[in-house]
């Protein structure tokens, strides 16, 4: 049986990205988080409150050890709806983003999550403007891979898709497996006690490999 490639991908740079390393850590699986350069302060800070969960924005004297060995990805600067926003100003927002996180992580930053999922042609062609080799929605698709575009890349669903082994069985026809989410909306030990079981399975199926999103968009080929 073919090699099915799987890829994750988590948002915002949170507290509870810490569990989530660790989970990954463990069974040997690679991640890519996507973070908001301009909205770290130099320690962690309370940011809001999720289902009376509070939520804290790593701060950027942990942030190296922390995701060491792990991808990052441009999340924006600031998290707005960038096709809300003037089109100059979603420049800034995508291009000082990505030099933010290029400066701090001293690696090459290609990849690209749209705040809110939502896009626009405009924004799509800034964001390949400004070097990121895809960026992704929260459109959940049957097939990842190909994508029409890479600048809307679209996963095939969220980690807590009721169908999720479904739909990571139905991805083998295109031989990518892509899931996402946001790590603060595991908010009790049966949560996290699922999400170790989906990553250890995965790791235990012999027909799959871990890879990074980037991996999928080979330098040179954006």
């Amino acid at each position: 049986m073919t090699t099915m490639t799987v890829v994750q991908c988590w948002d915002d740079g949170v507290n509870a990205d810490l569990g989530v390393l660790e989970i990954c850590r463990r069974h040997d699986a690679m991640a890519t988080f996507n973070l908001n350069a301009g909205l770290h302060e130099p320690a962690r800070k309370k940011s809001w409150v999720y289902k009376d969960t509070d939520v804290w924005r790593l701060g950027w004297d942990e942030m190296l050890e922390a995701y060491d060995g792990f991808a990052i990805a441009n999340h924006s600067l600031t998290h707005p709806r960038l096709e809300q926003i003037p089109i100059e100003q979603a420049r800034e927002e995508i291009r000082v983003g990505r030099e933010r996180l290029q400066a701090f992580f001293q690696d090459e930053i290609r990849g690209f999550a749209y705040p809110f999922g939502s896009y626009s042609p405009e924004v799509m062609e800034v964001i390949r403007d400004c070097g990121h080799a895809y960026a992704r929605t929260v459109k959940n698709v049957a097939q990842a891979m190909p994508p029409e575009d890479p600048m809307a890349f679209h996963p095939n669903c969220h980690f807590l898709a009721a169908d999720f082994w479904e739909r990571y069985e139905a991805a083998r026809a295109c031989g990518v497996f892509y899931f996402w989410g946001h790590s603060y909306e595991m908010v009790t030990d049966e949560m996290w006690a699922t999400f170790d079981a989906q990553i250890a399975r995965i790791s235990a199926d012999p027909t799959t490999r871990w890879a990074n999103v980037q991996d999928l968009f080979p330098a040179g080929d954006s």
